[in-house]
């Protein structure tokens, strides 16, 4: 019994090791999009890109999900008003998501649609148009990823996974203790 567990720890250690040292993909232009080369949209801040498109939320993120990730990728839904602690604090959000691959990375894909604009009354949104490059455009959508290293990955996995057997032995040593 003891065998088994170890070797069944050795072999969840392997696979960890063999999934925390895989690189990911960049994740892909946005397809029918415009890429951004507007201030703060390409290296003014660290892994962001920008496109004006006219696809919805849906297609976006439908988009985003397959091509982005794997199998044990987590999506979720923030409010808008993060995406200024994600990016700037000028960003004009409609929707924020994030994909997190666990031990790895995390992408946001921040959508701003000037037609659905939530903090802005409906009479003046018309300010907010999206015209680039001549073409007016319905929403635009910045995406920022943020990488871990290797190292990194490793080295907070094997924390979690020691701290989650320290727990198991408090917990085993608190029963041997109750009479």
């Amino acid at each position: 019994m003891k065998y088994t567990s170890i070797i069944l720890i050795v072999l969840f250690n392997i696979f960890a090791i063999f999934y925390l040292i895989q690189p990911i993909k960049s994740p892909p232009d946005l397809p029918n999009s415009l890429r951004s080369t507007l201030p703060g949209d390409t290296t003014q801040i660290t892994n962001v890109r920008a496109y004006f498109t006219n696809l919805s939320r849906t297609e976006v993120i439908n988009f985003y999900k397959a091509n982005y990730g794997g199998l044990a990728r987590v999506i979720l839904n923030h409010p808008p008003e993060k995406s200024q602690e994600i990016f700037v604090d000028t960003m004009q959000s409609y929707y924020l998501e994030e994909f997190i691959i666990p031990f790895k990375e995390s992408l946001y894909v921040n959508g701003f649609d000037w037609e659905n604009d939530v903090f802005t009354k409906p009479e003046k949104r018309i300010v907010n148009k999206l015209i680039f490059e001549g073409k007016e455009f319905k929403s635009k959508i910045t995406i920022r990823t943020f990488p871990t290293s290797i190292p990194k990955r490793l080295a907070i996995f094997f924390m979690t996974e020691i701290t989650l057997y320290l727990i198991y032995r408090c917990y085993l040593y608190s029963k041997k203790l109750k009479p």
